[in-house]
């Protein structure tokens, strides 16, 4: 079956659509596009993001999304059957003591564009049998990434870091443990916004970073953070890993006197070693592959710092992108919702609550039909 998955992510920079071949436990890049999200959209998502809109914006800002993604869609001319939107979160706080998550991006629209079922709304299902509803695409991972008798990690690189262990070393199926390890990209995009008046949205190839010097007592400081220490399953967003962290830490960075590209450096480290911290503690041994995902793996500086600490983990650890094992980096997240989208339509459960920590497995997302 063919299924167009649509994802865009935290980071807030574009739209991935991947059309896929999805059959019985396999799926199938066909093609892949990257379509900008509009420059007049980005700063309202962002307040809607960080709880800056009123509930009359997030309304409109629901169905100006859904509008953009049927009119990208339908200029694909994808020739897809069915449709998985993950849209874009604006709210994910899964620990309160009333857990919500809230994906925008009103459905309706593409399928009155495309003419074919829509699936969208996956983490509800999830978070109302009382997991996370986050990560969603470890059975994507799983299906395209495993290796018999290997231990192999997914890790995607979007606003935050997500891993998924598939250990693979002995027994008939691989172990499964997914979890969001913090922040990958959020931190660093936010800063280069404010150096740059936003210019630039994110520090391209890591050029600043790697002019820069590392402070290790801020760093120190930011890996002593308590979600570090927090036992999977568990997840994240920039409510933790955001615009509150960002400001907080200002009278630090101005404290510690870090010039523009120190504090790149510096937020880039904690990327990295925090990826590896997570992978230290509560994974089961250190992976033999790494594969790296999302917009961070374009980043050649933040991607080297990343494999330098793994290495400390297990000199054996290997390090590869996804588009070295024929998979585009920015395939991995709307292709996983490919798949959800084509086990909603089956009736297949889409979580794994060993993963997401629900109660059991359900079926994710809603449906909408032209």
């Amino acid at each position: 079956m063919r299924v167009l998955g649509i994802m865009s992510g935290t980071s807030l920079d574009g739209v991935d659509y991947a059309l896929c071949d999805v059959r019985a436990g396999s799926v199938r890049l066909l093609e892949l596009w990257s379509r900008p999200l509009p420059k007049a959209l980005r700063p309202r998502l962002h307040a809607a993001a960080t709880n800056a809109c009123s509930a009359h914006e997030l309304a409109q800002l629901h169905h100006d999304l859904g509008r953009l993604y049927a009119r990208q869609a339908a200029a694909l001319k994808s020739r897809a059957a069915l449709v998985g939107l993950h849209g874009q979160t604006v709210f994910h706080q899964p620990h309160a003591p009333h857990p919500a998550t809230l994906q925008i991006g009103e459905p309706a629209y593409l399928a009155e564009a495309l003419h074919v079922p829509v699936v969208s709304n996956f983490r509800a299902g999830d978070l109302a049998a009382g997991g996370q509803g986050a990560p969603l695409a470890t059975l994507f991972h799983r299906a395209v990434f495993a290796r018999r008798d290997a231990h192999v990690c997914v890790n995607n690189l979007g606003g935050i870091s997500n891993v998924t262990s598939l250990d693979w070393r002995r027994g008939r199926e691989p172990r499964l443990l997914a979890f969001d390890t913090g922040p990958a990209n959020v931190l660093l995009d936010l800063a280069m916004r404010e150096f740059t008046g936003g210019r630039a949205s994110h520090d391209r190839g890591g050029a600043w970073a790697r002019r820069g010097a590392v402070h290790d007592a801020l760093l120190r400081r930011w890996l002593a953070h308590p979600y570090f220490h927090v036992a999977p399953p568990k997840s994240t967003g920039r409510e933790l890993f955001g615009e509150a962290f960002w400001h907080a830490e200002q009278a630090h960075l101005r404290a510690a006197k870090l010039s523009q590209r120190d504090t790149l450096a510096t937020l880039t480290e904690f990327t990295a070693a925090s990826v590896a911290l997570n992978y230290r503690r509560h994974l089961p041994a250190p992976p033999d592959l790494v594969v790296l995902a999302g917009g961070g793996a374009r980043n050649p500086f933040l991607v080297r710092r990343i494999g330098v600490h793994l290495r400390a983990l297990g000199p054996a650890v290997e390090v590869v992108s996804a588009q070295e094992l024929g998979w585009p980096v920015a395939a991995i997240e709307p292709a996983a919702f490919a798949l959800l989208a084509h086990r909603r339509w089956l009736q297949r459960p889409g979580n794994l609550p060993a993963t997401t920590g629900a109660r059991r497995a359900v079926v994710l997302g809603q449906l909408t039909v032209p």
